[in-house]
Parts: structure tokens; C-alpha cells; sequence
């Protein structure tokens, strides 16, 4: 099924879907309208992936660097990008000096992140 999924997504290349059946597999009933998708489902397949991380990493940006081996402003510039293909999560508001210190004391980011962040 993910594979199914992969595909559509590609071949859709991001432009709005409408699905009109839906049948349950292991009952057999189907249902017929006009169903729009998950706002997740409205995510890039790698995207969708990358939430999915996220969620797995209860939310640690430490564990994310990690993963997928890339820095923290990194994983925050796609967490934001995302955030603003949702349309729920306000990803304007820059962390505070409060918020990079906290971050630091629980682990979440380096020193050098921290001072970089601080800096700017």
C-alpha cells in the first residue's frame, strides 16, 4: 500500500485530489462521494516521511539530526516549510532567548547552535 501510495503522489505531482469511492478491504463496502484528503496526505511523499520521523522522535530535533544526519536549522527550515504547506502551525514566531536556552539545557541543540541562534 505505501508503495501505492508513493506512486499516486508522484503522478498527481501535488495538484489537488479528490476522492470520489472509498471501500473498506476487509468488508467490502464501499462508499461513493466527493471526499477530500487528509491535510497530511496533501504532503510530498518524503515530506510525509519526514512528519512521520518527527512523530517517531516524539518532537526531538536532536534525534532528527541524528536520523537524518543534518543540522538543527536544517530540520527547522523543513519543519517551518511544512508547517506552511498545512496551514495550521504558525511558523513565524522566532524562538526567543528563553526558548534557545531551554532547548540547550534539555540536549536539543549544541552550544554552537546555541551562540549561533543567540546571534542572530
Amino acid at each position: 500500500m505505501p508503495r501505492d501510495w508513493y506512486e499516486l503522489t508522484s503522478l498527481t505531482k501535488g495538484q489537488p485530489l479528490v476522492i470520489e469511492r472509498v471501500r473498506m478491504a476487509a468488508s467490502g463496502i464501499a462508499v461513493e462521494g466527493n471526499f477530500e484528503l487528509p491535510v497530511l496526505a496533501s504532503l510530498s511523499a518524503e515530506d510525509q516521511i519526514f512528519v512521520a520521523a518527527f512523530v517517531r522522535c516524539h518532537g526531538s530535533i536532536k534525534q532528527m539530526e541524528q536520523l537524518f544526519g543534518v543540522s538543527y536549522p536544517t530540520i527547522k527550515s523543513r519543519l517551518n516549510r511544512i508547517g506552511e504547506q498545512l496551514g495550521c502551525v504558525d511558523v513565524d514566531s522566532p524562538g526567543t532567548r528563553e526558548e534557545t536556552l531551554k532547548q540547550l539545557e534539555r540536549g536539543e541543540i549544541t552550544i554552537e547552535q546555541a551562540v549561533e541562534r543567540l546571534r542572530q
